[in-house]
């Protein structure tokens, strides 16, 4: 079964609401050692998320970019400098995720806007957990003897219809080396892409037998 985000989450969030002042801002992610938090509205709505990144710009004192760099600049990131409250602070909208998505959802999310967290909401945006990185990397601390009951009796004997005493698994460290004959090399070739895919694994290793193109 893959792994979703609510089997990864923490239920446990630090969460702001829209008025929080900066002070309280601080001393939350001071207190409970977070870089970020989502903001809520009344009814636990996220809303948006604020970091550190956004307390620090009252600490700077860049230069004024010229023309209408610096109108763009007075109109962002000054109002952020000068930011009194959550709302004000927060980058808005927040990238969340779904519990029911798939880890690799996550992982595509974080990638592509290089955040290392993500606020989990139900189907009505209301704020249920929050994943991290770290969360999402834990798959692959899933135990060799899992993955190989997973390979064997699901993936090859279950999903492709082959008989699995005909092959050798072995997985150490998450990594997977198959040994076997497979007629089609289409077939070979869709079940090291399965297998690559499974939970936990890291890497394949083929030493199947099949016809190969030259």
């Amino acid at each position: 079964m893959t792994a979703t985000v609510g089997d990864v989450m923490t239920t446990s969030v630090v969460a702001l609401r829209e008025e929080a002042d900066y002070k309280q801002i601080v001393t939350a992610l001071h207190r409970y050692r977070v870089s970020a938090c989502p903001v809520v509205d009344q009814d636990n709505r996220v809303i948006g998320l604020v970091s550190e990144a956004d307390l620090l710009l009252k600490l700077t004192d860049p230069e004024f970019p010229p023309g209408l760099e610096r109108l763009n600049w007075r109109l962002h990131q000054d109002n952020k400098a000068n930011a009194l409250t959550a709302e004000q602070l927060m980058t808005s909208p927040a990238i969340a995720v779904h519990p029911w998505a798939p880890l690799s959802e996550a992982a595509r999310q974080m990638e592509q806007w290089q955040i290392k967290r993500l606020p989990v909401v139900d189907q009505d945006e209301r704020l249920v957990g929050i994943v991290t990185r770290s969360d999402v990397l834990s798959v692959y601390e899933r135990p060799d003897a899992d993955i190989w009951n997973e390979v064997t009796k699901v993936i090859i004997d279950q999903e492709f219809g082959l008989d699995p005493d005909t092959m050798e698994v072995t997985v150490r460290y998450g990594i997977v080396t198959v040994t076997g004959s497979v007629e089609q090399p289409e077939v070979a070739l869709r079940l090291l892409a399965r297998i690559r895919h499974a939970e936990g694994v890291i890497g394949v290793r083929d030493r199947m037998s099949y016809p190969r193109a030259n």
